[in-house]
């Protein structure tokens, strides 16, 4: 399944989203990137708070992949400004 995110907080739904598909705690992700359950819990409230390197991490954990695509891709009627 494919998602188009416009903003930080449908980036923080489809994370839980994915960890809770994966049948994983906080803490059980925490530990497959190095950090500890409270770390999670605030990435998952707010992913503005990570890094590019660590969310790629996050993403890898998951068995997930972050597609780059021109906003002319995206589906029709979406939206094409951002809420960052």
């Amino acid at each position: 399944m494919q998602s188009i995110l416009h903003s930080p907080a449908q980036l923080s739904t489809h994370l839980k989203s994915l960890r809770k598909s994966r049948r994983l705690t906080q803490a059980q992700l925490g530990a497959l990137i190095g950090v500890k359950q409270t770390r999670m819990a605030d990435i998952e409230k707010n992913p503005g708070a990570i890094n590019v390197a660590q969310l790629m991490q996050l993403l890898h954990a998951l068995d997930t992949r972050l597609l780059l695509a021109p906003a002319e891709a995206a589906a029709p009627g979406s939206e094409n400004s951002a809420d960052w």
